[in-house]
C-alpha cells in the first residue's frame, strides 16, 4: 500500500481550494524565498509526515513560481525537489527518531531544504550503491539530484539539520 497521493500528468500545482498550503514563516536562515521568507513546517507530532512535507514544498513551488511549470525542464526541476524532500523526510523517519521541521527556502538561483531531526546518525549514501536492490538509496537519489548536501549539528543540542540544495530552473 502507498501512502503517495496521485498526481495528474503536468499537475503539480496546489490543491484546489488551497489544501496542503502552508503560510510563509519568516526565520532567520540563510535561504529565503521572495520576499525573504523561509516556509517552515513543524513535523513533530503529525500524522503522513511524507506526503504533508510533499504537499508544504509544493506549495511553497507554487507561491514563487515554479509550478506550475511551463517547461518538461521546470517541471522536471520541481520533480526532483519533490522527490529529495520525501527521500530527506523518509530518512529522518527510519533512522532519525523523526523529523522535527521541515524548512524551505530560495534565493532565486538556490533552493535549500532543511530537515531537523533527533537523531545522532549521520547519513550517507550506500557505497557499493546497488541499483537492483530493494531500498537503501535515499541518499544516492539526493547525492544525484542536488548540487550539494550535508549536515549541520548544533553543539550541546541532540539531533541535527541535514540540508539539501538544489538548482532553480532556468
Amino acid at each position: 500500500m502507498s501512502t503517495t497521493r496521485q498526481q495528474q500528468p503536468g499537475d503539480l500545482g496546489p490543491e484546489p481550494g488551497g489544501a496542503g498550503a502552508a503560510p510563509a514563516v519568516p526565520g532567520p536562515e540563510s535561504a529565503g524565498g521572495p520576499g525573504g521568507a523561509v516556509r517552515r513546517l513543524a513535523l513533530g507530532a503529525a500524522s503522513g509526515i511524507v506526503p504533508l512535507a510533499r504537499d508544504f514544498t509544493r506549495q511553497a513551488l507554487h507561491d514563487w513560481g515554479w509550478l506550475p511549470a511551463a517547461t518538461a525542464d521546470r517541471r522536471a526541476a520541481a520533480e526532483d525537489v519533490l522527490l529529495v524532500v520525501s527521500e530527506l523526510v523518509t530518512n529522518a523517519c527510519l533512522h532519525a527518531e523523526g523529523p522535527e521541521e521541515l524548512r524551505v527556502g530560495c534565493d532565486g538561483k538556490v533552493l535549500r531544504l532543511e530537515v531537523v531531526d533527533r537523531g545522532a546518525g549521520h547519513p550517507s549514501p550506500r557505497t557499493p550503491h546497488r541499483a537492483g536492490r530493494p531500498g537503501g538509496h535515499g541518499m544516492f537519489i539526493v547525492q544525484r539530484l542536488c548540487m550539494d548536501w550535508g549536515v549541520m549539528r548544533t553543539p550541546g543540542s541532540p539531533g541535527k539539520t541535514v540540508w539539501a540544495e538544489l538548482a532553480a530552473p532556468a
